[in-house]
């Protein structure tokens, strides 16, 4: 008989994704993809006002062409959607009013594209504008249209913290400053444009969705309540999805509208976006304006910190007010604050949406915070390590606002970015145009209390053994490129000490698999990891029992060695293939459950809004950005970035490495070019030449190193990994720019052209303080 193998270990080693082949040689199937003959072409009318009244659409004359099976509009929806439970007021299509250009209209299934394209001409639309506004300013002028009724100044969510004495925090300050600051609005540039497939089975009035979604659960609630349908009578499937980064994560009007046409049509519709429609469907960062107030002591002791921010949210609701609370509720939980005051608007705008984007409400605060963390510390003659040093926190740590910190690697990654980059020998030494900056950040492993509170658990993996020896991970959490999948995989696999080969992963399949709370805030990796974590130790206790059955032993007397097992002290072993089919006998094919939920101290306080922020782990980084800046054309080139990043604990370096690096490029995209821009409402950087995204051309080395603080609470101590490194990128790049240049740059991007107007300014001031010193 052939020995077993040695037991195996797949924690904290590297390697490749699970999905990574399918992905690089072409076998993935998105979902524009998907193979599904005889569909019907669906497409989407949009509206070219920005906001007015529908007096009509009348589609007689498209119902007529040959070959076009359905036109759907807002009447053909039984109620308005929204990801959160209380801010639900968009429709699929719009209803009664058009609130931004480019708001879907109506939709039209047929036979093939040019029948579809007729139809969207037959229609006939009659829309009477009303005054629009597109930025928060005029939208919450005195004598401005209510967007929304109920809505007192176009705002949406209005936020008042305040926690401790923060007129006394900043009369015991030796320095308080203010200052503001302007960050652009985003998209999130996912390289996959949206897509969705729906099935209408006539005879069993069932609708069967494939899409692009992160959460699959939300889009399975919308499309019941937006189609009035059981919720039994619905199946969603997501395929592999090419990227997210929080796009995906609200149930998007084109999946509602696919259903609506193939229920229509009593078929198949294939509906896919263009670029440009995935762009205004956005749900991506806010314009934001930061008034940011911060006392500090001669030692960098922060004592007090007064912030009102207020949102450009676009036309509806959507997670504003999530955004908008994240806001205020992550200026704690990085460092030791005296007491905070906060102040937060989320305002209506003829926009299209925003929502969810990576480092979800937290990265224009961030930047807003670290840039003047560093103005203060010039200000003060202190090193920014020193200030950072000064407010550490020691956990386990209570917030003011009620969050708990439980394990907190700052102090090494800021150690570990200090002699990466030789900050100590080469700041303040380096040719003239060159600088180094830092700045830190955090972020949630997952809200500690979901969006929808249902009672159930926030994570559940079933775990399936068969005749074969396989292990099937069955799971409702989305890996959306990720590698959330491979963890899966990995955990089970370390658990039962079974080689990688023995897992097979099945996700997101609400007929196969449990319903699962989704991807977003960086849950997957902590919450679904623990619940995987539970399950393959429910299974492994099944197996040892099973083995000691037969055995007829104690199962305390079975060691567990993965591919064999043996009773301690003999000779006497099982292999594998005999333990399972000891485990199959009476029962068969065996399935078992891990379940794992937020423990309640650290599901946030009592008041409005806690719950916000929340989160059994918080991620950390530190990085130092070191950039060049060219002052006759205003360029900054980045030279290179050191991220350490707080894993709690890397489960796959080499995913961990990947997830940290995308996070940082994201952030260096919106420090120096991404921005959305608008005319009148209509979108003027819909495309990916516009919309301009770091090339290969502009993207740096990023020295990335892995610090494991081993939470008490993540599967196997680990944390999140992919977002908190976004927010530390632009201050770090505003104080490099500042260090190379003496320019405080406070509006994002960092476009050549604001650098270079920052230097003429700079140059005129000059000149105007040499010709007065002349003449006095």
């Amino acid at each position: 008989m052939r020995a077993p193998a040695p037991p195996t270990h797949s924690i904290g080693v590297p390697k490749p994704l699970v999905d990574g082949v399918d992905k690089v040689s072409g076998r993935a199937q998105y979902t524009a993809d998907l193979p599904f003959g005889g569909a019907l072409v669906g497409r989407i009318a949009r509206s070219t006002v920005a906001h007015g009244i529908i007096r009509g659409i009348d589609a007689t004359r498209a119902l007529a062409i040959p070959g076009v099976r359905a036109v759907v509009t807002g009447a053909d929806f039984a109620s308005p959607y929204g990801v959160i439970p209380i801010a639900q007021n968009e429709w699929p299509l719009a209803h009664e009013r058009v609130r931004y250009r480019g708001e879907p209209l109506f939709a039209v299934a047929a036979d093939d594209a040019a029948s579809a394209a007729a139809a969207m001409e037959a229609v006939e639309v009659d829309i009477e504008p009303l005054t629009a506004y597109f930025d928060a300013e005029d939208a919450r002028a005195p004598d401005a249209v209510l967007l929304h009724e109920k809505k007192a100044g176009n705002v949406e969510r209005r936020v008042e913290q305040d926690f401790g004495d923060v007129d006394a925090g900043f009369a015991a300050a030796d320095l308080v400053m203010e200052r503001v600051f302007e960050c652009a609005e985003l998209s999130h540039g996912q390289i996959e444009p949206n897509a969705t497939v729906a099935h209408w089975d006539v005879e069993g009035e069932r609708l069967t969705v494939h899409s692009v979604t992160q959460v699959p659960y939300y889009l399975h609630l919308m499309l019941a309540q937006t189609l009035g349908l059981d919720s039994a009578a619905i199946r969603v499937v997501k395929p592999f999805v090419g990227g997210g980064f929080g796009h995906r994560v609200e149930p998007l009007n084109f999946e509602m509208v696919a259903g609506a046409l193939a229920r229509a049509a009593g078929g198949t519709v294939r509906l896919e976006l263009t670029r440009e429609e995935t762009f205004l469907t956005h749900r991506a960062r806010p314009a934001t304006r930061t008034r940011m107030r911060i006392g500090m002591k001669t030692t960098g002791e922060i004592t007090a910190v007064d912030a009102e921010v207020v949102q450009r949210g676009g036309a509806y609701a959507g997670y504003g007010l999530v955004t908008i609370l994240y806001a205020g509720a992550l200026l704690h939980a990085l460092y030791r604050l005296g007491a905070v005051r906060y102040r937060g608007y989320r305002v209506y705008t003829n926009l299209p949406p925003c929502g969810a984007m990576r480092g979800h409400g937290a990265v224009n605060v961030r930047f807003a915070f670290e840039s003047l963390l560093d103005e203060m510390a010039a200000e003060l003659d202190l090193d920014p390590f020193a200030v950072r040093r000064a407010n550490l926190i020691a956990p386990p740590y209570r917030t003011l606002n009620d969050l708990q910190v439980n394990s907190y690697g700052l102090p090494e990654c800021l150690d570990a970015v200090e002699r990466a980059s030789g900050w100590r020998e080469r700041r303040g030494k380096l040719p003239r145009g060159h600088g180094l900056g830092l700045a830190c950040s955090h972020y949630v492993s997952g809200s500690a209390k979901p969006v929808h509170w249902t009672g159930e658990p926030h994570a559940v993996v079933n775990l399936k053994l068969d005749f074969d020896g396989s292990i099937t991970v069955l799971t409702g959490a989305s890996d959306i490129g990720q590698g959330s999948s491979t963890v899966r995989a990995q955990i089970v696999a370390e658990v039962l000490l079974l080689p990688m080969s023995r897992i097979r992963v099945i996700a997101s399949d609400s007929a196969l698999t449990p319903k699962d709370n989704g991807s977003y805030s960086s849950r997957v990796s902590f919450m679904v990891g623990n619940a995987a974590l539970n399950a393959a130790q429910a299974l492994r206790r099944v197996l040892v029992e099973a083995a000691a059955a037969r055995l007829e032993v104690q199962a305390d007397d079975i060691e567990w060695l993965g591919e064999a097992c043996g009773v301690v002290g003999t000779d006497r072993q099982l292999e594998f293939a005999q333990v399972v089919q000891a485990a199959l006998v009476d029962a068969g094919t065996l399935t078992v459950k891990g379940v794992w939920s937020t423990p309640p101290e650290t599901q946030g306080g009592n008041f409005r809004g806690a719950a916000v922020g929340s989160t059994a782990g918080f991620s950390y980084t530190a990085q130092v950005a070191e950039v060049q800046v060219d002052e006759d054309t205003g360029l900054v080139r980045v030279v290179q970035i050191w991220a350490a990043h707080d894993c709690g604990r890397a489960l796959n370096p080499l995913a961990v490495e990947g997830q940290v690096q995308g996070a940082v490029w994201m952030g260096m995209g919106q420090a120096l070019s991404e921005e959305t821009q608008y005319h009148e409402g209509l979108s003027l950087r819909a495309n990916m030449v516009d919309y301009r995204i770091p090339t290969i051309a502009e993207s740096p080395p990023i020295a990335v190193t892995l610090v494991e603080s081993i939470d008490p609470l993540g599967p196997f101590g680990a944390k999140e990994a992919s977002e908190g490194g976004t927010h530390s990128v632009p201050p770090a790049v505003a104080a490099a720019v500042h260090d190379a240049t003496g320019l405080r740059m406070r509006d994002l991007p960092m476009t050549p052209d604001r650098v270079l107007d920052a230097i003429h300014r700079r140059r005129r001031r000059e000149r105007l303080d040499a010709a007065r010193a002349a003449g006095g």
